[in-house]
């Protein structure tokens, strides 16, 4: 347990988001992701792992964020995504653990798809290599995926229910009932 209020991990959380926003809005706009903002966001990690007593946790979250840095590392080193994208995805599995991830990935398969949908339509900007393969900011997408697995562990929501759609389940769990 913690000697802290919730409220105090709530409020880190919301200036994690705030980074976040700030990280895919550079994304966006310049195709870069500053060193300062990835540093700020496991900073905070840490912050909001004092502050609502996962230390426990700690030490699996950031093995489990060390294997999949060095994954991404090999997606770099082909040249299917960039540096800053690597950065933020490491630190993202950082905030989400082993616990998060599917949900992490779940979100992030939407929301990246819907990017690339909007990149592919000219709706949104997006850059094309000297091989003719588009490339997307992929910041704005890790954002929304990540504020999206905070609002669902916010809420204490019974993920592996919503994500299997088991609604009974999830109506059960908030103790709602049809008899």
């Amino acid at each position: 347990m913690t000697a802290f209020p919730p409220a105090w991990g709530y409020f880190v959380l919301v200036v994690t988001s705030a980074l976040l926003l700030q990280a895919a809005w550079t994304d966006l706009r310049e195709f870069k992701i500053r060193n300062e903002l990835i540093l700020a966001l496991a900073g905070l990690f840490v912050l909001y792992a004092m502050l609502t007593g996962h230390w426990a946790q700690l030490k699996w979250d950031v093995a489990f964020a060390a294997l999949m840095f060095v994954v991404l590392l090999a997606l770099y080193n082909t040249g299917w995504m960039g540096g800053g994208d690597v950065k933020i995805l490491a630190v993202a599995f950082l905030w989400t653990g082993l616990s998060g991830a599917l949900p992490f990935a779940i979100l992030l398969a939407l929301f990246s798809s819907a990017h690339s949908l909007a990149a592919k339509f000219g709706w949104v900007k997006s850059q094309v290599t000297a091989g003719g393969r588009r490339r997307i900011p992929f910041a704005p997408s890790v954002a929304a995926a990540l504020i999206c697995t905070f609002m669902l562990r916010s809420l204490q929501l019974d993920m592996p229910s919503i994500l299997s759609m088991d609604i009974l389940k999830y109506l059960r769990y908030w103790r709602i009932n049809f008899d």
